[in-house]
């Protein structure tokens, strides 16, 4: 079936329904008794009325909560009671919008419910509430996107000997700093689950969530496009025996009460929820959300395009004096590097880099660090042939700079009254304003090619709560992400040939709400391994791997595994680069040799087709395998490339991986980059018989290449 096919349909029979297709996806809703309900889903293509006579549609009465959505205002529900407006739908070449208009008959509240579909297998979804009134409107429930999923009876429960093992759900099981991208399946068990972030859990968490239906194939995907508090919440009505089953799903924003404050005739839009489903496997469900995302999401214009430039970079664990970095880039130009990054530190006095926190927000390199001003580096950088960023964390401000104790008040203060030490309240037009201002400041007078930005927080502190000016406080939270992300992409626009990579204490801020501006992020600060495998593992399948910045040396990686190991966690994703040798060392050759070759592979032969790659997660829950094996490929099945990775161990393994990206009537050229060793082999026959990798360690790896002749 073609997936570039979307359309949506729209019929008034008794009711208004509404159809939304993209390749074979199907969801629908009905508006019926003052209430948008969801009607079902369907993964091969069928509209849920294609019998007329028996539609397939969900049976709202057996769900307690049958709504699409779920807002709260003012203590009072807009789930329900709602009058029809009107419909309306806008298609392109590339996609189509609608926009569904509900006005509350209880509250002064209008509810636009904006859907975009694009061909790809997931759909876009936000909410934008309007305020009618003179008077606010407090906020305290959201929802995006909720109501049933499925229902089974018989025929599909026919064959389960138990109901726990009818579903399983997947996400990332640790929320904690330095444990991203640890992704489980987990068997759904009847009751309700709940995956929460950030409000209540720590901040690690990429807000993702896969559900299988175990006895048909299906894979629904969902993430959230928020920096703030989560919840998925999954309700799973079953009884062991029972003839049927009754799945249904939340997308919840989280955080005190009010979360925000509609202003009179004000309006709120929500973040976005992107969902999904796949008649398959995993690495279906995973594709159709990356090409989603790069279609859909990171639309904006981007910096160097899809070249996916070589980081490199030294913050606070090197001295960080003039001398010595103009020696690492001398390294990094070796190594195959192509943008030289200062990170935290730059702007503390010398021997003082690693109280970095402290000279946060000063914005100014330290004059004794750099006598001659930080140009200096940029250029000698540019001489070198490396392009010159630099890192700043705007929305913390330290001791030690003067808006920490100008502007006390920019900070956020707690629901206990208690104001952080650090953290600005971005919802302040001031603040923002200021920030941004900054931001612009650093960009243009230090003339950098690459912003590397950080945010650096207790999870806690993204819910201060702000007086509002109307006598009501309202958490912090929406209203400081709202203006973060105006903000950069504001700045995105205004700086087209700036490169923008995100980082937020590594993987605490990878949504897709903040992606949006970012060409690429860090996705942990953990980088030792068996634990920095995981991380790249989990994270290629919440972001596409061009966007998942995965360091080699450095941050403590070299205390465990091989070298090799190390390299070849970074290859199938973007490479960042620390150096592997002290300043006034020699450079041990062969060290150096395997980089540059490294490097080379990736800028000649993977990072061409990274972009548009699709990718195979052969070991998707590492917890059930002794080790790791990654594959992308190029979307006409012409190359791909494997990495092969052991975990802790696993001595003298021999393992046998089968590619999944090839074409089994094409002859390839498959390369085992060990030993150099090539030969040739019929796409039908890699498919069969696979290819034999031997490993003879622990945390040691393989690189395997093929291409089609």
């Amino acid at each position: 079936m073609n997936n570039n096919y979307f359309d949506i349909y729209y019929h008034n029979e008794s009711n208004h329904r509404f159809c939304y297709r993209s390749g074979e996806m199907v969801y629908e809703e009905v508006f019926a008794n003052g209430a948008l309900l969801s009607s079902g889903w369907n993964a091969s293509g069928y509209p849920l009325n294609v019998l007329k006579n028996c539609p397939s549609y969900l049976n709202h009465k057996k769900f307690a909560e049958p709504f699409a959505f779920n807002v709260e205002i003012d203590g009072q529900s807009l789930d329900f009671s709602l009058e029809y407006v009107d419909f309306k739908t806008d298609k392109t070449e590339n996609d189509e919008k609608s926009v569904l208009t509900l006005k509350s008959t209880v509250t002064p509240a209008i509810i636009k419910v904006h859907t975009l579909i694009d061909g790809t297998q997931m759909l876009s979804r936000w909410l934008e509430i309007e305020n009618a009134s003179d008077k606010p409107l407090k906020l305290s429930r959201l929802s995006v996107l909720s109501g049933g999923v499925e229902s089974l009876d018989d025929d599909a429960l026919d064959h389960v000997k138990s109901v726990d093992d009818v579903y399983s759900i997947g996400y990332f099981e640790n929320d904690a700093w330095g444990n991203e991208g640890q992704f489980k399946w987990n068997n759904l068990r009847p009751g309700c689950t709940a995956i929460e972030g950030r409000f209540g859990r720590d901040r690690f968490r990429h807000p993702l969530l896969f559900i299988r239906n175990n006895t048909t194939g299906i894979i629904w995907f969902s993430q959230i496009g928020f920096s703030g508090g989560y919840s998925y919440s999954v309700d799973y009505h079953a009884r062991p025996n029972a003839c049927t089953t009754h799945l249904s799903l939340k997308t919840e924003i989280t955080g005190h009460k009010p979360l925000y404050v509609i202003a009179p005739k004000g309006k709120f839009i929500s973040p976005v929820v992107y969902m999904g489903l796949v008649h398959g496997n995993l690495d279906d469900a995973i594709n159709e959300m990356h090409a989603h995302i790069r279609k859909s999401v990171l639309t904006l214009p981007e910096a160097e395009g899809k070249t996916a430039l070589i980081n490199c970079g030294m913050g606070a664990e090197h001295t960080m004096n003039v001398e010595d970095s103009k020696a690492f880039i001398d390294q990094f130009a070796l190594m195959g590097g192509e943008i030289f990054t200062i990170d935290a530190g730059w702007e503390c006095p010398p021997d003082e880099q690693m109280e970095w926190g402290a000279y946060n927000g000063r914005n100014i390199p330290d004059k004794d660090r750099y006598p001659n001003g930080i140009k200096e580096l940029r250029d000698y950088a540019h001489s070198k042939g490396l392009k010159f960023g630099l890192w700043v964390d705007i929305e913390n401000v330290g001791q030690y700079c003067k808006i920490h104790t100008e502007h006390p008040e920019w900070r956020t203060v707690n629901a206990l009254g208690e104001r952080s030490e650090k953290f600005l309240d971005m919802s302040i037009p001031e603040v923002s304003k200021w920030a941004e201002n900054e931001l612009s400041r650093i960009i243009e007078e230090y003339e950098l090619d690459l912003l590397r930005v950080d945010h650096n927080v207790d999870f806690t502190e993204y819910f201060g709560m702000r007086d509002t000016g109307f006598g009501i406080p309202e958490c912090v939270c929406l209203k400081h992400n709202e203006a973060v992300y105006r903000m950069y992409e504001n700045l995105k626009k205004r700086f087209p040939n700036v490169i923008f990579e995100n980082c937020a204490g590594g993987g605490g801020r990878t949504d897709l709400g903040m992606m949006k501006s970012f060409n690429h992020t860090w996705v942990s600060d953990w980088q030792k391994m068996p634990r920095s495998i995981a991380i790249t593992n989990g994270m290629t399948m919440a972001l596409p791997p061009e966007r998942v910045d995965r360091l080699f040396a450095g941050m403590g990686c070299h205390t465990i595994g091989s070298f090799d190991a190390h390299l070849r966690n970074t290859m199938l994703g973007h490479i960042s680069l620390n150096v592997i040798s002290p300043a006034d060392a020699k450079i041990n050759e062969k060290q150096m040799a395997f980089v540059r070759h490294s490097t080379d592979i990736y800028k000649k032969f993977i990072r061409p087709f990274l972009y548009e790659s699709k990718i195979y997660h052969h070991t998707p829950d590492l917890n059930e395998s002794d080790y790791s094996v990654l594959e992308i490929s190029a979307p006409d099945k012409s190359k791909g490339a494997i990495t092969v990775i052991t975990l802790c161990g696993t001595n003298e393994k021999a393992i046998t991986v089968k590619p999944k990206g090839i074409d089994v009537s094409k002859e390839y050229k498959v390369t085992l980059d060990n030993d150099g060793f090539s030969y040739v082999i019929s796409g039908e026959k890699l498919k069969r018989n696979g290819i034999a990798v031997e490993i003879n360690a622990s945390l040691s790896s393989e690189l395997v290449l093929y291409e089609s002749i």
